[in-house]
């Protein structure tokens, strides 16, 4: 239980205008507030939080925030604002006593690559014997914590209630991925982020913000973000990455899988089995051994080194941390299948990491054999993406099973027939099932073949007409005695 008035003040609303009530909670949806808790009223994609101010009163509502008037009700304290959004941010980091301002959080940015750098970022930290979690597309992953799933970032609440507890349970290390979505709804406007790393950046989510030029921006402000004396690792390869770069005026560690940088390869070798090489970083070298696999995976360990050694993780710890990292769930997990072919499992969905993703199979196949590539395109998301997609498979692939992808509210038929736009050969079927579509390329594929199953990951679950119904690509797997490589 907190004072109405602690919570208001660093809103900047006046103190003789709050009266002495205690809030036990936050609340954005009126179904899941409680007696003695302040509802805040967020304008959402499909609902409007104002439309339940009535109704959250009725549940309990102790006290109203929104950005418009309102004035049915004179019993419960409401008070407006310019921005319910940002509001929302400051009130629970208030809420939860700040807890980020207390801890190490690592912001990783960028359009792919998120979740690998944070998967490597936190092995290393932890053998470095720190209390370290991850918050990511993969949920809250941290020992002794059960499986969350979330949103790539959580919403204000959520986040700072988790940050709050981490503390508590004596965690000193968050890594933590950042969407443009989170920065753009200020979900992370309030956390004292110590590090931010930039990965890449290709167009997506322009659904959402509307031009390239925007999300690009939208990433950026994570770098405006940081606490005093922060660093920040950038993709120097990367165009947006060398502007990014000069715009920020503390200390900036580039990396680079091209040029020599204050992070780089040296030397590195690809192979079926992972990536051996040296980097040189800092003027230290680094000896690098992981089970990851593909040219891509360079840059993200790339960047997991430079946040290590940024937290100034001595070198033997950064060896041993990469060695160490397990295979990333649904990223480029290879399991060989009983026809003595192959099949890899990630969570590719932009053009940008079909193309990375499938020029490693292609130079990682280094016999006569075929890839097949079974995908779809999710719905009521960027449209201009599904042909090119379909372009960059037909280079590689010797047939494409295009399947449903979470096609949400949207006609599958509407979005396959933008998919088939970018292929100028006949090479492609369409399946209305997806494990129809991963059992014919299963069944199709022989020795020294590839099935590259792409989009999901290891989700469970397909996203159809606002309901989750469950769906796993790795139960197909399972039936054909696959077995993890």
């Amino acid at each position: 239980m907190k004072p109405l008035m602690q919570i208001l003040i660093p809103l900047g609303i006046n103190e003789s205008d709050v009266p002495q009530v205690l809030i036990s909670g936050l609340s954005v949806n009126s179904k899941n507030t409680k007696k003695g808790d302040l509802f805040i009223a967020i304008q959402g994609a499909n609902e409007n939080g104002h439309s339940y101010i009535n109704d959250a009163i009725n549940s309990g509502a102790a006290a109203i925030i929104t950005n418009k008037s309102f004035t049915k009700n004179v019993e419960v304290p409401i008070f407006k604002v310019e921005n319910s959004r940002k509001a929302l941010s400051i009130i629970a980091s208030e809420f939860y006593e700040h807890p980020s301002r207390s801890m190490t959080i690592i912001g990783i940015t960028g359009t792919n690559g998120k979740t690998t750098t944070a998967c490597l970022i936190k092995s290393i930290l932890e053998n470095a014997n720190l209390k370290v979690a991850l918050i990511g597309t993969l949920g809250l992953i941290a020992k002794d914590y059960k499986y969350q799933k979330t949103l790539t970032t959580p919403d204000p609440i959520s986040l700072h209630k988790i940050l709050h507890d981490l503390k508590a349970a004596s965690f000193s290390h968050v890594v933590m991925e950042v969407s443009s979505h989170a920065l753009d709804q200020y979900r992370v406007a309030d956390i004292n982020f110590s590090i931010a790393a930039f990965t890449n950046i290709t167009p997506e989510h322009l659904d959402y913000h509307g031009t390239f030029e925007k999300y690009k921006n939208t990433k950026e402000k994570l770098f405006h973000l940081l606490a005093k004396g922060s660093k920040a690792i950038i993709n120097v390869d990367d165009n947006f990455g060398k502007v990014l770069s000069k715009k920020i005026s503390y200390k900036v560690i580039p990396f680079s899988s091209k040029n020599q940088s204050e992070v780089y390869f040296k030397n590195v070798k690809f192979s079926t089995n992972g990536i051996n090489g040296t980097i040189v970083a800092l003027d230290k070298e680094i000896a690098i051994q992981t089970r990851l696999i593909g040219n891509f995976n360079s840059e993200n360990i790339l960047a997991a080194v430079g946040v290590s050694l940024a937290l100034n993780i001595k070198q033997k710890t950064i060896e041993k941390g990469i060695k160490k990292c397990p295979i990333i769930p649904g990223r480029m997990e290879s399991f060989k299948l009983q026809n003595k072919g192959i099949a890899i499992v990630d969570y590719a969905h932009t053009p940008d990491s079909y193309n990375k993703l499938m020029k490693t199979l292609k130079e990682l196949q280094k016999t006569k054999g075929h890839i097949y590539v079974v995908f779809g395109a999710g719905g009521d998301r960027d449209t201009s993406k599904r042909p090119h997609m379909a372009q960059i498979l037909e280079t590689y692939a010797k047939h494409c099973f295009i399947t449903p992808d979470n096609p949400r509210f949207e006609k599958q038929n509407k979005i396959n027939a933008q998919i088939i736009k970018g292929f100028k050969k006949n090479k492609y079927s369409i399946y209305d099932n997806r494990n129809k579509g991963i059992e014919a390329a299963l069944k199709i594929a022989k020795k020294n073949d590839i099935v590259a199953i792409l989009g999901k990951g290891r989700e469970e679950y397909q996203d159809i007409q606002g309901k989750k119904i469950y769906h796993s690509d790795f139960d197909i797997l399972k039936d054909y005695s696959c077995e993890l490589i």
